[in-house]
Order: structure tokens, then C-alpha cells, then sequence
């Protein structure tokens, strides 16, 4: 007996092979419709990779419509410009993401593209098995930025199927196969500048043991210096690491009930002195020296603070200031109050010649000893353990330079409250348990402005890495020309 299908089923089953039918693409049909996106050559490329994936498969570079840094939620165009040598067989589609700095994966956009087939558009896109060798295939993304805890975002890019990645053979990649494309710059929501303009890096200093012996020579060789933490000097203007600077460097602290002992290690391809081996209080800021900046109270309200300076001859430049840049004298100083004096011992060594431009130079070391009891205006000299001070490290070149903490335009160099944190603290030393209101009990000097921090550590604030460094600000006017009021970046 011959069983009929009921009329209903049989016409279901009809429309659904015709609907089958309807949506299997046809290559060629698919090539027409993109014929926009299929070229004989490679055009002008804004940005070139040459990333090759074997013999298969070139991503020649890529174009994005936008100018940096990015915005979070901007509509952005990413063209890419793809060229394939042999076909590419076994299930293989393209892949994007969208990652921070730190590698967590943002934003998949697999398929918001012309070229990419997608389940959402039945039909469209074109498979990478269909690709011809030969041809430049551009593909272009539209995606919006994502919001990132990071100043950068990361594109990666590439081929995957069941079996994985399509190996790369030649140009950027990670460990997992996936081409790095770019990293952009994202301007940072309010929140993330505003906490980026109020951290400061913080360090805690153990006091040396009695046994400890420190010979100011400028070499930095006992094992004490070996084993104090590094601050490095950052750009000022951005606290990235500087990258075309002049002058590079980074400083070490340590101390003891008598001195602060402070080293900077600088690098410098053409060490300049260029002062009477004899000067008082020469403008040091004008060529190269290193500057060190110290408010005792460890407040950063830029009242009663001091300024001292030491340059590749091993002259000195020392000052107290009573407020932000006051008093001075304009143009040529007197800078604060210059008859104050550090009594500091300090000693140079230099790799490389001064005043001698011809030859290549590397750099120059300065050690040096500050008597505790020359900062007269301080609440408490020595510091109590546990108390914390404010102080900045600069190395200079041309009224420029790199600092251990960033002014991020908050001023010049002068500007208190974008000093660090130093916290003098001691092996084997725990901070008190704070003082409770009914305790009644007063918080060490100073403490109450920086956290406890990790004995010998430090954590400097890195904001971006904007892709346009912004130019180092002006360290201090000129001495042979007139001196505005304190431009941004300027220390006098």
C-alpha cells in the first residue's frame, strides 16, 4: 500500500528545499555583488604589515578612517588589505578582535564586514575558500571602540577553523598565531584622567644598618646601592617611558638618622658642563645636571620647600623656596632663597667627556649626601620611621627633562603636589595600628598622606601610551632671555 504524505507536511517539505536551495551561495554570484572589494592590484596602503601566513595567504596592511586617540564608543572604519597565493582549504574564516593592554579580549567583530559571511545575513559575505590567488581582498570592519581600563587598545587578526590558527610565518604575531595588526590610543574617560592626575608613585626606604658604609664617590658600587630600588625617570609631560629625550636616567635612594643619600645613573650621548669650575650657584637647569625637589612635609602644599641641583662638573645649585616658586626674581634670579645652603656632599663619575661635543659620550653617575639638619624648615629632621616626604628626581638637559613622577601639565617643576612619596621605613619595621578617635593618639608625622607601601618598592603612575608623544615641557626659561610667569613644564 502507497501512504500519502498529508497536503500540509508535503508542502512543508517542498518550501524548506526550496528555501535550502534559496540561501546556498554562489561564488560567483557572491564576486559580482563584491566586485568593490576585489582588486587586481594592491592600492595605496596607509599602514604596511607583510604579515604571511605560509605560502597561502599576506596581509598586506591595513587603514583606519579615524585619527588618534580614539574615543570610547566611536565608530570606526578598519580596512584590511588581504592577498592570497594558493587557495586556502580546510573551513578557514578570518577572525578580529579587539584587546587591551593588557591582553583581555574587548570585542569579538568576526563578521561586521562585506567580505565575511554571517548567520544574521543569510547569504552575504564571501568564504575564504572561494578567495583567488592574485587577487587583493579588502576588507573592511566598522566596529564601535570599547571602553578599556587600559590608554591603548590592541587589534589582532587571522584565520581559524577547527584545527586552529593558520600559522604565520613572517611579521608581527602572539604566541596563540594571531597577526598584531596595531595598538591605538584611547583617550581615557573622566574618571580614568582624574585618577591618573592624583596618583603620584610611592616608594618605602629602609634606614641603613649601622654596618653599612657609604664612600661618596660617585660610583654607586656598595652593595647597599645594589640592592636599592630603582625609580626610573619618565617622560614629564606624559609619565610614558621617554622615547627621543636627550637625556634618559633613573635615581636610588637611601638613608639614615644623619643624611639623605640619593645616586642618579644618567644617559647622555653629549655631557655639558659649560661653568667656571668655581661658580656659585650657577643656573645648572640651563645645560645638564640632575635635580632633586623636597617638601618635607610631605604635604605637596608648596610651602617651605628646596631645591637642589648637581651637574656633570660636580657644581651645585641650592635653594628654599617659601610658596610655589616664591620668591624669585625675574629674569636672572635670584631663584628663592639662594643663601641657603645643603652642605651637601656629592661626587661625579663621567663616561665619556665633558664639554667635548665631537666624541660619544654615555653618561654620568652623581652620588650624593644631604645632612637631614639642612632642612631647616622641616617639621622633623631626621624623619620619624614611618614618616612619609614629598620629592621628585629630574634629570636635565636644555631646560628639559625626565622625572621620576610626571607633571602631566599640572604646573612646572616645581609643582608639589605631583611629587612621590617617600616613606622612611626600616628592616623588620611594622607601621602602628592607626590611632582610633577615642585614642585620642596623633598619626606619625607626615603618614597620613601615603599608604603603607611595599619596603623597597616602587610603583610609578604610567598612563597611554599615546602613539604622539607630547613635546617634554621646558624645565626652566632660558637665563639670557626674559622669563614669563611660569609657563606649564617651566621651574622657575
Amino acid at each position: 500500500m502507497i501512504r500519502r504524505l498529508p497536503i500540509a507536511l508535503l508542502a512543508l517539505t517542498l518550501a524548506f528545499g526550496c528555501s535550502k536551495k534559496k540561501h546556498q551561495v554562489d561564488p560567483e554570484e557572491q564576486k559580482a555583488k563584491l566586485a568593490q572589494y576585489i582588486l587586481d592590484q594592491a592600492p595605496e596602503i596607509t599602514n604596511k604589515l607583510e604579515i604571511k601566513f605560509g605560502d597561502k595567504a599576506t596581509l598586506l596592511g591595513y587603514d583606519l578612517d579615524h585619527p588618534q586617540p580614539l574615543k570610547p564608543g566611536q565608530k570606526v572604519k578598519l580596512t584590511f588589505y588581504w592577498q592570497i597565493s594558493e587557495p586556502i582549504s580546510g573551513g578557514y574564516k578570518l577572525f578580529t578582535q579587539v584587546l587591551d593592554a593588557s591582553g583581555e579580549k574587548l570585542l569579538n567583530i568576526d563578521r561586521n564586514a562585506p567580505l565575511r559571511p554571517s548567520k544574521k545575513h543569510k547569504g552575504g559575505g564571501l568564504p575564504v575558500s572561494a578567495w583567488e590567488p592574485g587577487k587583493v581582498y579588502v576588507d573592511q570592519q566598522t566596529f564601535h571602540v570599547p571602553k578599556a581600563k587600559t590608554e591603548t587598545i590592541q587589534v589582532i587578526t587571522g584565520f581559524f577553523s577547527k584545527q586552529g590558527h593558520l600559522p604565520i610565518t613572517a611579521g608581527a604575531k602572539d604566541s596563540q598565531d594571531r597577526a598584531i595588526v596595531a595598538s591605538f590610543s584611547v583617550q581615557p574617560s573622566e574618571a580614568a584622567m582624574k585618577a591618573k592626575l592624583e596618583t603620584v608613585p610611592e616608594i618605602s626606604v629602609d634606614r641603613l644598618e649601622k654596618t653599612d658604609k657609604l664612600t661618596i664617590d660617585g660610583k654607586l658600587d656598595e652593595a647597599a646601592w645594589k640592592s636599592a630600588a630603582v625609580l626610573p625617570l619618565v617622560d614629564v609631560a606624559s609619565g610614558q617611558a621617554p622615547k627621543d629625550s636627550p637625556v634618559n636616567g633613573s635615581a636610588r635612594l637611601l638613608w639614615n638618622d644623619t643624611n639623605l643619600y640619593v645616586g642618579f645613573e644618567v644617559q647622555e650621548a653629549n655631557i655639558v658642563g659649560g661653568f667656571p669650575k668655581n661658580a656659585k650657584d650657577p643656573h645648572l637647569w640651563t645645560k645638564d645636571t640632575v635635580e632633586i625637589m623636597v617638601d618635607p612635609d610631605g604635604d605637596g602644599d608648596n610651602d617651605d620647600y628646596y631645591e637642589i641641583q648637581v651637574n656633570p662638573q660636580n657644581l651645585v645649585f641650592d635653594t628654599q623656596y617659601d610658596h610655589y616658586n616664591d620668591p624669585k626674581t625675574d629674569p636672572d634670579g635670584p631663584f628663592g632663597h639662594e643663601e641657603w645652603s645643603a652642605k651637601l656632599k656629592s661626587a661625579v663619575t663621567v663616561d665619556g667627556t665633558v664639554d667635548k661635543p665631537e666624541d660619544a659620550d654615555k653618561g654620568y653617575v652623581v652620588e650624593a649626601a644631604i645632612p637631614f639638619k639642612s632642612f631647616s624648615k622641616a617639621k622633623k629632621a631626621p624623619p620619624a620611621l614611618g614618616d612619609s616626604w614629598r620629592l621628585n628626581f629630574y634629570a636635565m638637559k636644555d631646560n628639559a627633562g625626565v622625572a621620576w613622577s610626571p607633571i602631566l601639565g599640572q604646573g612646572n617643576f616645581h609643582k608639589a603636589s605631583r611629587f612621590g612619596r617617600v616613606r622612611f621605613t626600616a628592616k623588620g619595621w611594622t607601621p602602628p595600628p592607626p590611632a582610633t578617635e577615642d585614642a585620642g593618639a596623633p598619626a606619625a608625622s607626615g603618614s597620613a598622606a601615603a599608604p603603607p607601601v611595599p619596603s623597597g618598592s616602587a610603583a610609578a603612575a604610567k598612563p597611554p601610551v599615546p602613539s604622539a608623544k607630547p613635546p617634554v615641557p621646558s624645565a626652566k626659561p632660558p637665563a639670557a632671555s626674559a622669563k614669563p610667569p611660569a609657563p606649564t613644564g617651566s621651574a622657575h
